[in-house]
């Protein structure tokens, strides 16, 4: 995987890869806030991967899905350099016609099986998650790719 990242003015940058593109910046007074940070990029990165995960594995067990929104939330460091997540939770939001069981097996196998951006993040922080079905608190975990 290769990717440039080209600065275009102020604080504005360019990442480019594959031919597509994302811009980032950072808030005022240093940036304009016009663009994503890299560190909402980050979390814009492991709520994409574990959605396409748990998308996929919904689809092999040919459950109905409706709908889903994967909330993140990230605490960070504070008082001194580098400013760095101290805690990263999960929420999956589900809608649809789910077996309750299949859900939290795709979320859980996400979290301990194929998320990559997890599991990279999860050497560093600690990564937590619940489950909600169609407003129902239905389970939580942890990120753990030990096994």
């Amino acid at each position: 995987m290769k990717l440039n990242c080209v600065w275009k003015d102020k604080m504005t940058f360019t990442a480019e890869s594959g031919g597509h593109q994302i811009h980032m910046d950072t808030k005022p007074p240093i940036g304009t806030d016009t663009a994503m940070t890299p560190k909402q990029l980050v979390l814009a990165g492991i709520s994409g991967c574990t959605s396409m995960d748990v998308v996929a594995l919904l689809k092999k067990y040919k459950q109905p899905l409706e709908a889903l929104v994967v909330e993140v939330d990230a605490s960070q460091t504070e008082g001194g350099y580098p400013q760095v997540f101290k805690e990263v939770k999960l929420v999956f939001r589900f809608k649809g016609a789910l077996d309750e069981a299949k859900v939290l097996e795709a979320v859980r196998l996400s979290q301990t099986k194929y998320c990559g951006v997890s599991a990279m993040l999860a050497k560093a922080v600690p990564i937590t998650y619940t489950v909600d079905l169609n407003g129902k608190n239905v389970g939580s975990g942890r990120a753990d790719f030990s096994a």
